[in-house]
């Protein structure tokens, strides 16, 4: 394989390599206030009622 292609698959290994770790690093960066959760589970609460309600009825 020539130099360039060398020199191309370097590069693109380390891109997919820096794109994991930035993604990894930002992960846990996201806070949710504890408002927003206790509605985020309610929701999800009504949810899963009616769809249990909805798979009783058929």
């Amino acid at each position: 394989m020539p130099l360039i292609g060398w020199i191309f698959l370097i590069v693109a290994v380390v891109l997919v390599l820096g794109s994991l770790i930035i993604l990894r690093d930002s992960a846990h960066s996201m806070k949710i206030s504890p408002e927003k959760m206790e509605k985020i589970k309610k929701r999800k609460a009504e949810l899963e009622a009616e769809e249990k309600a909805e798979d009783e009825w058929k």
